[in-house]
């Protein structure tokens, strides 16, 4: 597996398995993979995933039954959207758009490629 230089290897993991979590390949309420089993197959130390499991436990979008595992929360789904959306308006957004404007994509460009995209990938 590759990792980015551009952001600490815990947080792409995060980062993975809250995509994994919004693609239903860990269902709401369903356990996690050990941490012992997710760094062998992330290739990476046990102590990087259990500090990427403790920031998902921080931000309860998963939570640890003693002895038995990691499991996701219900609400798990929505709580990630909210982070990802809140991250996007207070960050990428302005990179974004100022790409946008010095590129010279209109509104009405934007919409079009958007609603392109939305039927290429539904």
């Amino acid at each position: 597996m590759e990792y980015s230089e551009n952001k600490p290897i815990y947080l792409q993991i995060t980062d993975r398995i809250m995509d994994d979590i919004l693609r239903d390949i860990y269902p709401l309420e369903g356990r996690l993979p050990s941490v012992r089993e997710y760094a062998a197959s992330s290739e990476v130390n046990p102590n990087t995933v259990m500090r990427s499991f403790d920031w998902l436990q921080q931000h309860n979008i998963i939570f640890n039954k003693r002895g038995i595992g990691f499991f996701v929360v219900p609400e798990a789904k929505e709580r990630i959207v909210d982070m990802r959306k809140e991250e996007f308006f207070n960050g990428e957004a302005d990179f974004f758009f100022g790409r946008l404007k010095s590129l010279g994509i209109s509104p009405e460009n934007l919409s079009e490629l958007y609603r392109r995209f939305l039927k290429e990938n539904e």
